[in-house]
């Protein structure tokens, strides 16, 4: 039988897009020929509790390393090794190529046939730096195939590569489970619930850090209740911004109209994204390029529930888009461009429904989690 080796740093419940990437992922593929490989979450209490609740609950085989980061050392080597011939297994999935990816040649003498390694936001930043892109050549040379999100990154890691690894690359996104994310989500419950039931809701759904651009929202406040003096903003999420957002919507006199609800539970994240009538996180690239957006799946989420979205110009944040017909692509970090675009949806509830009705079938149609699957399985 075949079967599948994933190494990770990136899973659940570890929070993030890139552990719901490779979850949704290997919930679609055949669950007796799955062994994921993963770094512990926590150490604390609560976070071992957690994981191990969380590993009980998974159809497939879960095997957690006492580290909280897997890096290829050795010993990280000779265990994924071991697991390998343990379990049989024929290929392999690296959930973040770099730089778990160095790992492809030691585990190729150890049986796997098939080496594939996913790219996400961060390898783009690599290709950048002379000593990481000798890494990421590196992996390139000893994988099969090396995915990428979009064409933003796909050119830039293409860069890094030998031509010949450049040329076997393959397309493998994110999908939306589409039966999860969907405009009967329960989005006037969550309302009611934070007392904003009767007026209009801009919602963004992000980890609360600089590149996401919440602070952008924060600036481009007063301008929005200027055209909409009702408007709130709800920021969903939680994250080590957290603090200097409150600061900013004090300081900016805007603290009434906004709504910070913490980390929310991945079962309650469709209601959040329901509760809004328009999504919007204008992303912006920081650090030269080191900090970059590598795709944006809230925006697909959010196109999913039936909202019109603002995004903005990092990375590959534009190719979740379609600019004019699911929502609109402004400039990271403009706070004027962001607000014009959401006061037009806000006063516009004709454009929002078309957008949100466009965004729906453009996710149905492209970024089905069942189909993206199926290209993974293809790849393995």
């Amino acid at each position: 039988m075949h079967k599948t080796l994933i190494v990770t740093n990136d899973f659940p419940p570890r929070p993030g897009g890139i552990q719901a990437f490779l979850h949704n992922m290997a919930l679609r593929l055949d669950p007796e020929r799955i062994v994921v490989y993963a770094s512990t979450w926590k150490r604390d209490r609560e976070g071992v509790r957690a994981t191990a609740e969380f590993d009980a609950e998974q159809p497939f085989t879960v095997v957690r390393d006492r580290t909280t980061m897997l890096l290829p050392t050795p010993r990280v080597t000779r265990r994924a090794a071991a697991l390998l011939r343990e379990h049989d297994c024929t290929s392999v999935w690296f959930g973040a190529a770099a730089p778990l990816g160095l790992m492809a040649p030691a585990l190729r003498r150890a049986g796997a046939r098939r080496l594939v390694a996913t790219t996400h936001g961060h390898e783009a930043g690599w290709a950048q730096l002379p000593a990481a892109r000798q890494l990421l050549r590196r992996i390139g040379e000893g994988t099969d195939t090396i995915t990428y999100l979009g064409e933003y990154t796909r050119s830039r890691i293409a860069a890094a590569l030998t031509p010949e690894a450049a040329g076997r690359m393959v397309q493998l996104p994110p999908g939306v489970d589409e039966k999860t994310f969907h405009p009967a989500s329960g989005g006037d419950l969550v309302r009611e619930r934070l007392g904003l039931a009767d007026r209009p809701v801009v919602v963004c759904v992000s980890r609360l850090v600089p590149r996401k651009g919440q602070d952008t929202l924060i600036r481009a406040l007063p301008r929005i209740l200027r055209h909409v003096p009702d408007a709130v903003l709800l920021i969903v999420g939680g994250g080590p911004y957290e603090a200097d957002l409150r600061k900013l919507a004090a300081e900016t006199g805007v603290a009434g109209s906004v709504r910070f609800t913490g980390a929310v539970p991945w079962d309650e994240l469709p209601a959040h994204y329901g509760a809004g009538d328009v999504f919007a996180m204008p992303c912006r690239t920081r650090r030269g390029g080191l900090d970059v957006e590598g795709l944006g799946i809230v925006y697909l989420e959010a196109s999913a529930t039936g909202l019109p979205v603002v995004a903005g110009d990092s990375g590959g944040a534009p190719d979740a888009v379609l600019d004019g017909e699911t929502g609109w692509v402004v400039r990271g970090g403009v706070p004027e461009d962001a607000a014009d675009r959401i006061v037009t949806l806000l006063q516009d509830p004709e454009l929002r429904r078309r957008m949100g009705e466009r965004g729906r079938e453009w996710v149905e149609e492209k970024w089905r989690w069942d189909q993206l699957a199926e290209s993974l399985k293809q790849l393995l």
